[in-house]
């Protein structure tokens, strides 16, 4: 018998070559604590030549790899779960930034630099990585890809496969694709590159990027709005973006009960509105030029006064009901972290039914109004805490089933409600899956709703590249 592990840790050194449960802790258990395995061994290659010495040992002794970046999935595509005698190769030490060029504005990146040091590092040049959410300061460059994340920006920017260029990528043979591009057009052959975006590293595992950057905005508008409806909502985004020239760069949707969710969870954030909103939104506009940025004589921001004016119009008529507009850095990053603690938000009523749908804009709407009403008949005693990217139409449709009971969900509850949601989806033409990928949440959706003749193409390509099935098996394919 070999011991691939001794195999393993010959590449990496035995001191990246984890095989305690101590040390493997925090790689065996997934964020969410619902996807829990105990790994072979985790490695922590320092470069994409260990990366390819791993995957060919691997590959040749038939050892299931699951690759992983921060760790902050919530689909569990990263995770051990039921896989045995299974590694985990681990980016985090692939963590440098190559390279940042400010005239092509691209930056070449390793897959486990986290977004946050990415961010801080094209600061100094003046730039930006427009990726944000939430998990920035642990999720990693590789796992942003591999699920093809999105968070609040999209709206202006799109999501993470939008700001690629060029990839790096080994192979479940351990060879190493060289996509590293830095080109805005290049049509020579297949895209490559994006197959391997969203792919959740059951293709092969990203080992380096290069990344589209942009200028840093010269000032921001910011707030937090009281709107009677989603469909006044919407039309406040479309006046927003037509009086700014199409600079919301987001447009968050936070309706009542998560306000009160989150009072209870931290009873000293400052409550935006007079009187608790019915729908919330967070909305921000960014200006691009010093024009839009620059004080005038009284002091004002013109990119402020923009918003502020379409505020002002929208309340009169009764459209927006009440606002609080950030008049300094520190109260707009209050309104920012309460957007994005959605996660211990959702948390702190129990154990959460998660779904990360997005359906067209205007059938936003009309989805929460029969979502919500195929919920309380399985469900009576259920309390949403949903919030969403409003301005891309992706809604992450979250409940608490029972308040009451703080255990885990019955599972044929929770598959009654993903199908009750996936009905309503098929009728909208929505997606169940919007930005947090499949992993091994979302395989029964991809079973029940993905179309036969596309699934049929993705065994294929997946039979083609990685033909003994070492790579992240169990994920994405029913």
């Amino acid at each position: 018998m070999v011991d691939v592990v001794a195999l393993f840790s010959a590449i990496v050194g035995a001191q990246f070559c984890l095989s305690g449960d101590d040390a493997r802790e925090k790689y065996d258990y997934d964020i969410t604590r619902q996807y829990l395995g105990k790994s072979l061994c985790v490695l922590r290659p320092a470069n994409t030549a260990e990366v390819a010495a791993i995957l060919k040992i691997a590959n040749e002794h038939l050892v299931p790899v699951v690759p992983q970046s921060g760790n902050t999935g919530l689909a569990g595509g990263a995770s051990i779960s039921a896989l045995q005698d299974t590694i985990i190769l681990s980016t985090d030490r692939m963590n440098r930034i190559l390279d940042i060029n400010p005239v092509s504005r691209v930056a070449k990146v390793e897959a486990g630099v986290v977004l946050a040091n990415l961010h801080a590092a094209v600061a100094q040049h003046g730039l930006t990585f427009p990726l944000l959410f939430g998990a920035r300061g642990s999720c990693m460059i590789g796992g942003n890809l591999s699920t093809n994340a999105g968070g609040s920006n999209v709206v202006r920017y799109g999501n993470t496969r939008a700001l690629c260029l060029g990839l790096e990528v080994v192979t479940p043979a351990g060879e190493i694709v060289n996509l590293m591009s830095e080109l805005h057009k290049d049509n020579t052959g297949y895209d490559l590159k994006d197959l391997f975006i969203g792919a959740e590293g059951t293709l092969g595992v990203i080992t380096a990027a290069v990344l589209k950057l942009v200028p840093t905005p010269k000032a921001y508008a910011t707030a937090m709005v009281s709107v009677p409806s989603i469909d006044t909502a919407l039309a406040l985004l479309h006046k927003i973006q037509a009086v700014s020239g199409g600079a919301v760069e987001a447009f968050e949707y936070m309706p009542r009960n998560y306000f009160r969710r989150l009072a209870m969870l931290d009873p000293n954030a400052p409550m935006p509105f007079a009187k608790p909103a019915e729908i919330g939104i967070l909305i921000e506009v960014a200006a691009a030029s010093q024009r839009d940025a620059i004080a005038l004589e009284d002091g004002s921001i013109p990119v402020q006064n923009t918003l502020l004016d379409a505020l002002s119009d929208l309340m009169e008529t009764g459209e927006v009901l009440d606002a609080t507009v950030a008049t300094s850095e520190a109260q707009r990053l209050e309104m920012w972290r309460q957007r994005e603690m959605a996660f211990e938000v959702a948390h702190s009523a129990g154990t959460p039914v998660t779904t990360d749908i997005t359906v067209p804009l205007d059938k936003v709407a009309v989805f929460l109004t029969r979502a919500n009403i195929g919920l309380m008949k399985l469900a009576p005693k259920a309390e949403l805490i949903e919030v969403a990217h409003l301005g891309d139409g992706n809604v992450h449709y979250t409940m608490c089933v029972d308040p009451d009971d703080k255990g885990p969900v019955a599972k044929a509850l929770q598959t009654a409600i993903y199908e009750m949601v996936e009905d309503v989806l098929a009728d909208l033409g929505g997606s169940f899956s919007a930005e947090h990928g499949i992993g091994v949440a979302k395989l029964g959706s991809m079973a029940r709703r993905k179309n036969p003749a596309a699934l049929a193409v993705m065994r294929m390509i997946k039979a083609a590249l990685d033909p003994n099935n070492i790579m992240n098996p169990g994920k994405v394919l029913p």
